[in-house]
């Protein structure tokens, strides 16, 4: 509790605290009281649970052993686009988070649903027994509170399964409303105390992406013992991000993009200033400093494949994957590698052999270079090499999809760019259809087989399952440096 005065108003600050108020010659008399009404207050919360009390179910976490299930633990996917969506779905994805409008963190680089789409997408996920995420998790100004009203109303009305926000004019709007929040990565939540005050709010909460596994223990151990719990009566659930770009500011905070643009990152307009190359330079003598690499703050993207068995034995439940802006077959590799490693975990199979083929197909997609983060106690930052993705595979378009005969399991396309042969490895993309990867073990113009199709053919190939007209067809081919 503390005190800030001036003439003739005090304000006071605190979690019992009451709203400013105006004192004039009655300042000492306002403060002396509410003090010790807060300090009676810090007595009684010692003696009682945390707040809000667990819902009681005959037996508690704490008492009866529990042996960890699939069940337990959330694989949650980025979704920017109705096709990612799909490959999120059929990847196994537990949960999908997306944005509307202009109040969520990919506002600029991934705005590709409007509030007349969370039915749909609310509806879709539900068929598929996965949960929806909406984000509004921008800084929230006063001009934008009717929007903000508006977007939570739609997504209640919607039956979108939780609200992700960062600012606590949302937090409060969802409760008021009744509609589940979780809390994003804005709000840096790094110590128990810090969650405890959230809680009143979420049921899941994002802990900052700069601590250690250690300190992430620490606060689910502690979560546990305190039985410290969301509005509805469970044990607070910790998400942590487990793959994907990661911000040069502590939890994305950042201010580069709004002073170089004007558009700022905080408000979902960055314009990945920080990705660019530079240059040090001597202001004084005009000297040119030589360094290692000039992407000097661009840092390589979250791994944690190979230490996931670490995450989830320190408490993690939801894994959360960064990539709203990316295509969906980044979203199926990277939903269906840590599918796999957390199973693999729980069966008792999480063999090195195993890592390795997962860091082989994660890193066939969009990356920029890979490192542990801080979660296993690294204090400073690796940074990427290079400009845009390190994949070791790109996509180049071949073509559209036309016709599935759904008796032959073969799909007919109109070639429209590049070549393609025998031997290729395929990537069909759709809104329904996903991401789907495939060999080209033979294809057929005119009915009859040939080695190689170019521009202008029609032709016809088998696809292991069904694709729609205008999906995109492409083949991946080794990147530059892979070559």
């Amino acid at each position: 509790m503390r005190a800030e005065t001036n003439e003739n108003e005090v304000f006071l600050f605190g979690s019992a605290g009451p709203k400013p108020t105006f004192a004039g010659s009655k300042v000492s008399n306002l403060f002396n009281e509410t003090a010790k009404k807060a300090q009676r207050e810090r007595k009684k919360a010692k003696k009682t649970t945390a707040s809000p009390v667990c819902r009681e179910k005959g037996v508690s976490l704490q008492t009866k052993p529990h042996t960890m299930t699939r069940k337990d633990f959330e694989i949650m996917a980025p979704v920017g686009s109705r096709e990612s969506l799909a490959a999120a779905i059929k990847a196994g994805a537990d949960s999908i988070y997306f944005g509307i409008e202009n109040l969520n963190m990919r506002a600029h680089s991934a705005s590709t649903f409007t509030i007349d789409d969370l039915k749909e997408m609310a509806q879709t996920c539900a068929a598929h027994g996965i949960k929806s995420y909406l984000t509004v998790n921008t800084i929230i100004y006063g001009e934008d509170l009717p929007l903000m009203r508006t977007i939570i109303d739609a997504a209640k009305e919607a039956d979108i399964s939780a609200v992700i926000a960062s600012d606590v004019a949302v937090m409060m709007y969802c409760r008021q409303i009744g509609q589940e929040v979780h809390l994003s990565t804005q709000l840096n939540i790094s110590n128990i105390e810090a969650l405890k005050f959230y809680a009143q709010f979420a049921d899941v909460v994002v802990l900052a992406r700069e601590l250690n596994m250690t300190q992430v223990a620490d606060i689910h151990r502690q979560i546990e013992e305190q039985r410290i719990c969301g509005p509805g009566g469970e044990l607070i659930r910790i998400e942590m991000f487990c793959h994907g770009a990661l911000c040069m500011a502590v939890s994305g905070k950042c201010y580069l993009s709004l002073d170089n643009t004007g558009r700022s990152a905080n408000r979902g307009a960055c314009m990945q200033i920080c990705r660019r190359g530079y240059i040090v330079k001597d202001r004084e003598t005009g000297t040119e400093l030589e360094i290692d690499n000039k992407y000097i703050m661009s840092p390589k993207d979250l791994k944690t494949v190979r230490f996931i068995d670490r995450m989830m034995e320190a408490g993690v439940r939801v894994f959360k994957i960064e990539g709203r802006a990316r295509g969906p077959e980044y979203v199926a590799t990277v939903v269906g590698c840590y599918q796999e490693a957390i199973q693999s975990v729980l069966d008792g199979t999480f063999t090195e052999e195993k890592k390795d083929g997962w860091d082989a197909r994660l890193a066939r997609v969009f990356n920029r270079g890979f490192w542990d983060g801080y979660y296993q106690g690294q204090t400073l930052g690796e940074w990427t090499t290079n400009y845009g993705s390190a994949a070791t595979e790109k996509k180049v378009y071949v073509g559209k999809a036309i016709k599935y005969f759904s008796k032959l399991g073969v799909g007919e396309f109109q070639i429209e760019a590049a070549d393609m042969s025998v031997g290729d490895r395929l990537l069909v993309t759709g809104p329904t259809t996903g991401a789907l990867f495939m060999d080209l073990e033979e294809v057929r113009y005119d009915l009859k087989p040939v080695e190689t199709v170019g521009k202008g053919m029609r032709v016809s190939f088998k696809v292991p399952e069904k694709i729609r007209p205008n999906d995109k067809l492409y083949k991946l081919v080794k990147s530059a440096k892979e070559a």
